[in-house]
């Protein structure tokens, strides 16, 4: 006997029931372990708006970050009362002259203890008679390199900037090439010029619900869903993937890319004092050098026409003939390299790790700029 409407679709509720319970536990169950295991937290990005246009994060917050789905690594860490990765607060009231580290992920440094940071070791350096303080976000690019420069000196008295450079800054820094809601980005206008631009942002209901549960952050940080949604989705469309890098950004450089990426560094050293006030000889750029090809010369001969080492050496180029200071961290790295064997990545992270950090560290501390900033921490009052 054939079964009534209502008896066909009691069958196929009772059978998706009995489909979907699985799956219910077993994320239910995962749930319950990941809470006890050192999943990454994130760092709940900020509004940014009008009101707020500063990158930040939330303020005051204990963070973990790890690595891999075996959590390969693991760092614990805070943010300060300025929202940023810190072990010490911010002052805006403190007379002391200010170094601010401006950078991305880099600096940032989720994954290395805030102790054995470039900022950390540099502001041990410089205490009692200076600070130094960190603007960094992961992502961040040199057009919002400049908006955390210019909120270093406006809101806290930053007087001599280091700003870290790496591969994909340049590019990143174009709304051609990048969709950061919450960072300013240069869009190109008709005239052929790029116009600093602000990309609002608002936490949305669903990115909160997911930053509660720890089965959805492994899922999204520890085993990067994200990107493999985007490598899905690119094969599904047929977009083709580039499968070669260099410095950790693509190492093609198609003609339009380069352009672009030349007129992002003019707007950038152009920029650069009139929204800081500062002079060019009271910031230093450090340019991170091509890892891994540093370490041999093969490595160096092969990437010489790669996308990084082109803007590398025109960043450096132009803004030493503007009267910025240029720390090449590349061949620091590479005598380095060659009297210890170490290097200065993590196996399965390319950001720098203590070692790393340490290395560029005494570099800045070897700069006219580290000189020219001490000298005015001697001559300046204390608290």
């Amino acid at each position: 006997m054939t079964p009534s409407p209502p008896g066909r679709l009691r069958r196929l509720l009772l059978t998706t029931i009995a489909m979907m319970l699985p799956l219910v536990v077993f994320g239910a169950v995962a749930e319950v372990v990941l809470r006890f295991l050192p999943v990454a937290t994130g760092l709940r990005s900020q509004p940014v708006n009008a009101e707020t246009p500063v990158f930040r994060f939330a303020a005051n917050r204990d963070f973990v970050w790890s690595v891999g789905p075996d959590f390969a690594i693991v760092n614990r860490g805070r943010t300060n009362n300025a929202g940023y990765v810190s072990d010490i607060d911010y002052a805006r009231d403190d007379p002391r002259p200010l170094l601010a580290v401006i950078g991305d992920s880099y600096v940032e440094a989720l994954m290395v203890p805030w102790g054995e940071t470039l900022q950390a070791r540099l502001g041990q350096a410089a205490a009692p008679d200076a600070r130094v303080y960190a603007f960094a976000a992961s992502g961040a690019p040199l057009s919002q390199y400049l908006v955390f420069a210019a909120a270093a000196v406006r809101d806290y008295g930053a007087t001599h900037l280091v700003i870290v450079v790496v591969g994909n800054d340049f590019d990143e820094s174009l709304s051609t090439y990048k969709h950061g809601p919450g960072f300013h980005l240069f869009v190109p206008r008709a005239d052929g010029s790029l116009e600093l631009t602000r990309f609002d942002f608002t936490p949305s209901m669903l990115r909160r619900l997911v930053q509660q549960s720890a089965l959805a952050r492994y899922v999204i940080f520890n085993l990067q869903g994200n990107l493999a949604a985007a490598r899905l989705r690119d094969m599904l469309l047929g977009v083709a993937r580039a499968n070669g890098y260099v410095g950790n950004v693509r190492a093609t450089a198609e003609p339009e890319r380069i352009r672009l990426s030349e007129a992002a560094i003019d707007r950038f050293l152009a920029l650069l004092p009139e929204m800081t006030g500062l002079a060019p000889n009271r910031v230093l750029l450090a340019l991170d050098g091509r890892r891994p090809e540093l370490y041999t010369p093969d490595g160096v001969a092969a990437s010489e026409g790669a996308y990084f080492a082109l803007m590398r050496r025109s960043l450096m180029a132009k803004a030493a003939a503007s009267g910025f200071g240029v720390l090449d961290l590349e061949p620091v790295f590479a005598a380095e390299h060659r009297r210890t064997g170490h290097r200065f990545e993590f196996e399965t992270d390319a950001h720098w790790s203590g070692e790393g950090h340490r290395v560029a560290a005494e570099a800045v501390m070897a700069s006219d700029l580290w000189r020219a900033f001490r000298a005015s921490g001697r001559a300046a009052p204390r608290n």
